[in-house]
């Protein structure tokens, strides 16, 4: 969940979970300087794409927001989910989501994602990396850090959201684009770490 543009008026106050036992429950958004909630679209998409993949699945969304990419995960079966959000406002309403849906297996790291991925390394099935669009360079950082640190299980997947005029992600040697989608001026992605 990256930030990009200021709360206005078309400001979503909430999202709803779109598959799982949670299907239909809303989660509050707070609003906060240029958080941009991932589109329920391109929730879908993500989570067609994963579908076979998520049960039992240990998560980590290193740019939480709303923290709905991975309370989702956990709504569809994954395992354990770290959220990492910086915003001290943006982890306080993460924690209420926590709590309203009892997500006993949800962690929330109020830090930066540079700041984490250089500490003590835990390794996931599916990361989620998408920063705010201004803040877009960051991925590649990112990217280097997991590949680098072992923060990817081997054949583990990377969820990467960026502006659309980014074009493709640059991955690291070895992991494989497997798909790649624009909708408006978001591009997602999901890459597989080698094997």
């Amino acid at each position: 969940m990256a930030r990009d543009k200021p709360a206005s008026a078309g400001y979503p106050q909430r999202l709803r979970i779109i598959g799982g036992d949670w299907r239909g429950r809303q989660l509050q958004v707070v609003e906060s300087e240029g958080l941009r909630p991932t589109p329920d679209r391109v929730r879908e998409t993500l989570f067609n794409w994963l579908q076979t993949r998520i049960a039992g699945a240990y998560c980590l969304d290193l740019f939480a927001g709303t923290g709905a990419l991975c309370l989702e995960s956990l709504s569809r079966g994954a395992a354990r989910v770290v959220m990492v959000e910086k915003a001290h406002a943006v982890a306080l309403n993460i924690r209420q989501n926590i709590e309203k849906l009892g997500a006993s297996a949800a962690e929330l790291i109020e830090t930066d994602a540079e700041r984490y991925l250089q500490g003590p390394v835990e390794s996931f099935d599916i990361i989620f990396v998408d920063p705010p669009f201004r803040h877009s360079g960051m991925i590649d950082t990112c990217l280097a850090a997991i590949n680098q640190r072992g923060w990817i299980k081997p054949g583990g997947w990377v969820y990467i959201e960026a502006p659309s005029e980014r074009g493709q992600p640059v991955l690291p040697a070895g992991w494989q684009l497997e798909r790649s989608k624009i909708a408006g001026q978001v591009g997602y992605h999901l890459a597989r770490a080698p094997d």
